[in-house]
């Protein structure tokens, strides 16, 4: 009889989209974890939904390199700088794409470091030599065309009226991701519906290139230079710099159809694989003040702009409030809830701890069981609490800075924290009352005009459901 009595080593279970279920993450090569989540489309600001994903699978990253060490884990996170948003945006802007991608993912850059993620430059307060590549698009057209031309040499895909199109009903299983059959779906997102298709589902890899457009050489023997389709980038890059199988893929639960179902279509196809990535994470959706995002509602928050309110780690901990799979509702009470915690764990750690050691950025305890727990972070939070109340301090600061917090002084903390605003609440109710009128007679422009004129004293508006409008300060 065996008397080991040895602690079994910690396990990591992850819910599979893929197979909808959770499981023991067993990578492919314990040496080398690789790990593929979608980044942006830089072409204007990004919105708060897009720091879910980056905080999100930054947490799993620390996660992934605390459990198999920090030289054994490859992420890769792209930069989609060439895309139909990107090109209508320089055109109104009268500069060249190139500038424009440049300027955006340049600011997205300033805007996520804040956030307390790590960086694919290496430098944070983590030290340097992390395996964080962050491919863009553009240099990987040699590859995107590489792959077309073998999905049409093996007949996935075929060349129409200067469009190359991967051919849906030529893969027996394709849907498993999203668990569509192919008689029931019908065209999803950027996917165009033409008459030169063979199927309604069939999507574009390569297309032709306008005036105004960004244009290389053509794949498959068409003359007229092009521009790569959307989806055959994130297999592209994921191919360069992960290999044709590798063991996550991740991004918000909006891309599983049609994007990452059409990844899996690319890649497998190309390479004649089972799968493509063996776990699959997606994040859930993301509203604000219990209503969907939108620029139409007024209600369209972006990294960039809660930064200008916010210290960016209140907003790194309003996100992990909430577990990654469940949708969250993005309020200014969450916020003041999450800035209220930080400022007393900072207090305790500088009281304590004589401020935050850098030597000390390590998960353990109820917080490291709680992440091994498909990231559940809203537990985790939970025994940072109980770390607080059991005067656990070195153990708080250390959990704490492994999560991604205490990047600055208690001191810098404080001189960071928004100022306290007041409001005239007369001429507040009395825009309300004015906006109220607008949106009665259904003169929408002077609805947004009264609501940024609010915004602008400080004032978030919330449209009721049953007709009413509500305030609160930012």
């Amino acid at each position: 009889m065996s008397t080991d009595t040895r602690p079994s080593a910690p396990e990591l279970k992850v819910y599979n989209t893929l197979t909808r279920t959770r499981e023991p993450f067993r990578p492919i090569s314990p040496d080398n974890v690789r790990m593929y989540a979608c980044g942006p489309t830089v072409y204007s600001f990004a919105h708060i939904g897009n720091a879910r994903p980056i905080i999100v699978f930054d947490v799993l990253f620390r996660v992934l390199r605390q459990l198999f060490g920090p030289g054994r884990v490859t992420y890769v996170r792209n930069i989609t700088d060439v895309d139909d948003k990107i090109n209508k945006a320089a055109f109104e802007r009268g500069i060249t794409i190139r500038t424009l991608t440049g300027e955006t993912a340049a600011q997205f850059h300033a805007d996520i470091r804040e956030l307390g993620v790590l960086m694919p430059d290496g430098v944070n307060a983590e030290g340097n030599g992390i395996r964080f590549i962050e491919p863009r698009a553009t240099d990987h057209i040699d590859e995107m065309k590489q792959l077309i031309e073998r999905l049409v040499a093996a007949g996935y895909a075929y060349v129409a009226e200067e469009h190359v199109l991967f051919h849906v009903p030529a893969m027996s299983d394709y849907g498993a991701l999203s668990k569509r059959p192919l008689d029931e779906m019908e065209a999803g997102a950027r996917v165009d519906v033409a008459p030169f298709k063979k199927s309604p589902l069939d999507f574009v890899l390569w297309k032709p290139s306008g005036p105004q457009d960004p244009a290389w050489p053509s794949p498959a023997g068409i003359a007229a230079p092009g521009r790569p389709g959307w989806h055959i980038e994130c297999s592209a890059m994921s191919w360069k710099h992960l290999g044709e199988t590798f063991d996550i893929h991740a991004g918000g639960i909006d891309l599983v159809f049609p994007h990452h179902e059409n990844e899996i279509a690319q890649s497998r196809c190309c390479f004649g694989t089972p799968v493509m990535a063996n776990y699959w994470l997606h994040n859930g959706f993301l509203q604000v003040e219990g209503q969907k995002m939108s620029k139409s509602l007024g209600n369209f928050k972006v990294i960039h702009d809660e930064l200008e309110h916010w210290p960016g780690e209140t907003l790194r901990l309003n996100m992990l409030r909430t577990h990654y799979r469940r949708p969250i509702d993005w309020t200014v009470k969450g916020l003041e809830e999450s800035d209220k915690t930080l400022d007393r764990w900072y207090a305790a750690v500088a009281d304590h701890c004589g401020g935050s050691d850098a030597a000390a950025a390590e998960f353990s305890g109820d917080v490291w069981q709680a992440l091994l727990d498909d990231l559940n972070t809203p537990r985790a939070v939970a025994a940072l609490h109980a770390l607080e109340n059991s005067g656990a301090y070195r153990e708080l600061a250390a959990n704490l800075r492994a999560l991604g917090f205490l990047h600055e002084s208690p001191e810098a903390r404080l001189a960071r924290r928004r100022p306290q605003r007041t409001v005239d609440e007369a001429a507040v109710n009395a825009l309300i009352a004015e906006r109220r009128k607008a949106r009665e007679a259904k003169n929408w422009a002077e609805s947004d005009r009264l609501r940024d004129e609010l915004n602008a004293l400080g004032v978030a508006v919330k449209d009721n459901k049953d007709g009413t409008t509500t305030w609160s300060v930012l």
